[in-house]
Protein backbone atom coordinates (compact mmCIF):
# COMPACT_ATOMS: atom_id res chain seq x y z
CA UNK A 1 0.00 0.00 0.00
CA UNK A 2 1.68 3.13 -0.68
CA UNK A 3 1.72 6.33 1.34
CA UNK A 4 -0.90 7.75 -0.17
CA UNK A 5 -3.36 5.32 -0.12
CA UNK A 6 -2.31 4.73 3.89
CA UNK A 7 -3.32 8.69 4.40
CA UNK A 8 -6.41 8.14 2.34
CA UNK A 9 -7.80 5.01 4.73
CA UNK A 10 -6.64 6.92 7.80
CA UNK A 11 -9.28 9.87 6.61
CA UNK A 12 -11.52 7.47 5.78
CA UNK A 13 -11.64 6.31 9.22
CA UNK A 14 -11.41 9.56 10.74
CA UNK A 15 -14.61 10.68 8.73
CA UNK A 16 -16.45 8.04 10.52
CA UNK A 17 -15.57 8.87 14.03
CA UNK A 18 -15.82 12.72 13.37
CA UNK A 19 -19.56 12.54 13.87
CA UNK A 20 -19.13 11.30 17.15
CA UNK A 21 -16.47 13.33 18.62
CA UNK A 22 -18.33 16.70 17.01
CA UNK A 23 -21.72 16.00 18.61
CA UNK A 24 -19.95 16.51 21.70
CA UNK A 25 -18.63 18.98 20.72
CA UNK A 26 -14.95 17.89 19.73
CA UNK A 27 -13.40 16.90 16.85
CA UNK A 28 -10.21 15.34 15.32
CA UNK A 29 -7.14 16.06 12.84
CA UNK A 30 -4.87 14.23 11.31
CA UNK A 31 -0.93 15.38 11.54
CA UNK A 32 0.97 12.81 10.03
CA UNK A 33 1.59 9.45 9.23
CA UNK A 34 5.11 8.24 10.19
CA UNK A 35 7.15 5.28 8.62
CA UNK A 36 3.23 3.86 7.42
CA UNK A 37 2.80 2.57 10.90
CA UNK A 38 2.46 5.23 13.12
CA UNK A 39 -0.50 7.74 12.77
CA UNK A 40 -0.26 11.42 15.04
CA UNK A 41 -3.99 12.75 15.20
CA UNK A 42 -5.00 15.56 17.44
CA UNK A 43 -7.48 16.00 19.62
CA UNK A 44 -9.80 19.70 19.77
CA UNK A 45 -12.39 21.00 20.89
CA UNK A 46 -14.41 19.72 23.96
CA UNK A 47 -11.92 16.71 23.43
CA UNK A 48 -9.01 18.34 24.67
CA UNK A 49 -10.26 18.74 28.27
CA UNK A 50 -11.99 15.13 28.22
CA UNK A 51 -11.53 12.83 30.29
CA UNK A 52 -11.94 10.04 28.84
CA UNK A 53 -10.23 11.16 25.65
CA UNK A 54 -7.61 8.92 25.97
CA UNK A 55 -10.13 5.64 25.88
CA UNK A 56 -11.30 7.18 22.80
CA UNK A 57 -8.42 7.15 21.37
CA UNK A 58 -7.61 3.89 22.01
CA UNK A 59 -10.84 1.79 21.84
CA UNK A 60 -12.62 4.06 19.29
CA UNK A 61 -10.06 5.90 17.12
CA UNK A 62 -7.13 3.36 16.85
CA UNK A 63 -9.74 0.30 16.52
CA UNK A 64 -11.80 2.41 13.55
CA UNK A 65 -8.14 3.33 11.57
CA UNK A 66 -6.81 -0.32 11.83
CA UNK A 67 -9.67 -1.43 10.65
CA UNK A 68 -9.19 0.73 7.16
CA UNK A 69 -5.39 0.90 7.10
CA UNK A 70 -4.50 -2.79 8.88
CA UNK A 71 -0.55 -1.97 8.86
CA UNK A 72 -1.11 1.21 11.50
CA UNK A 73 0.54 -0.52 14.64
CA UNK A 74 0.26 2.92 16.72
CA UNK A 75 -2.26 6.24 16.77
CA UNK A 76 -0.56 8.83 19.34
CA UNK A 77 -2.78 12.01 20.09
CA UNK A 78 -0.35 15.32 19.96
CA UNK A 79 -1.54 18.80 21.80
CA UNK A 80 -1.77 21.95 19.85
CA UNK A 81 1.32 23.61 19.70
CA UNK A 82 0.70 27.83 19.17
Amino acid sequence: MTSEETRMNVEKALEEIRPFLQSDGGDISLISIDNGTSVKVRLEGACIGCSVNQMTLKSGVEMTIKKYAPQIEEVISVQYQS
